[in-house]
């Protein structure tokens, strides 16, 4: 019986983090500290990647993976190759890690590399990796300088500009804005299907395009009549007697009284 692609997205998921997980396991810590694991284990989605970089003195280049052959060789994480020769030089070993982890960068340390010929006292070789936080899609890796001109404590440095190292940044949309947006994209889906199946499909024209044309107008006109019910007045609209008990009919002409009998004769 067939599985659904339901069911093998998240069981490829799920091989895909616990394959990640084993790749950095391959590096082996000095100091066996919670804390380095955790900046290791930042480095995963680098993993099965290969980075190079050409040298300062364009005589060499060098390659380098997270906990894995650089180059091929066994357990060596960053070497320097000849380019006339092809020789190989194992710079740092990824089975003798470190790792400090910042708050956008990690710090790795490969060590037990091949021993110097003659100077830094013929110590071992080391490598520091400087994987700072970087938004740009590709990772830029470079050589920053080999310190050799000492006794003890020579290393080389390098840096790689990577996004895996970021630090994740909170949305900060609020659930009111989320629910805003959700309404927009409804309402913009709905005005566009309706108005491409009214076009299309019914042979609509001007405004009978709009979807539900009718019933919106409707909602409209009732919407002005209560608005016009609530915020208007209709009651009687004369203005009241100035004096109570003062009608505001028009008096009537009153009949001339003549008053000639009251002259003396």
């Amino acid at each position: 019986m067939l599985l659904s692609l339901r069911t093998i997205a998240p069981l490829f998921v799920l091989l895909t983090g616990v394959q990640a997980a084993f790749i950095t396991d391959n590096c082996k810590l000095i100091s066996d500290s919670e804390s380095e694991k955790n900046a290791l284990h930042l480095l995963e989605p680098l993993t099965n990647q290969t980075f190079t970089t050409e040298g300062k003195e364009q005589d060499y280049s060098y390659i380098f993976q997270v906990c894995g052959d650089a180059g091929g060789l066994k357990d060596a994480g960053l070497v320097q190759k000849e380019k006339k020769g092809e020789k190989l030089v194992r710079i740092g070993n990824y089975t003798k890690t470190r790792a400090i982890r910042g708050s956008d960068w990690v710090l790795l340390f490969y060590e037990g590399g091949e021993n110097y010929d003659t100077h830094c006292s013929k110590e071992p070789r080391r490598a520091m990796i400087m994987i700072s936080c970087s938004t740009s899609t590709k990772n830029d890796f470079t050589v920053v300088l080999e310190d050799n001109q000492k006794q003890q404590g020579c290393y080389y440095l390098f840096e790689l500009d990577s996004s895996a190292v970021c630090p994740l940044i909170p949305s900060k949309l609020s659930a009111g804005s989320i629910f805003l947006i959700i309404v927009l994209c409804c309402l913009a889906v709905y005005i566009t299907g309706g108005f491409l199946y009214q076009r299309l499909l019914v042979g609509a024209k001007g405004v009978e395009q709009f979807p539900n044309y009718a019933f919106w107008s409707e909602f409209g006109n009732l919407t002005a009549d209560g608005c016009d019910f609530v915020c208007r007045s209709r009651g009687n609209r004369e203005e009241p007697p100035t004096y109570r008990g003062v009608g505001t009919d028009p008096l009537g002409e009153e009949p001339e009284e003549r008053d000639d009998h009251l002259l003396p004769m």
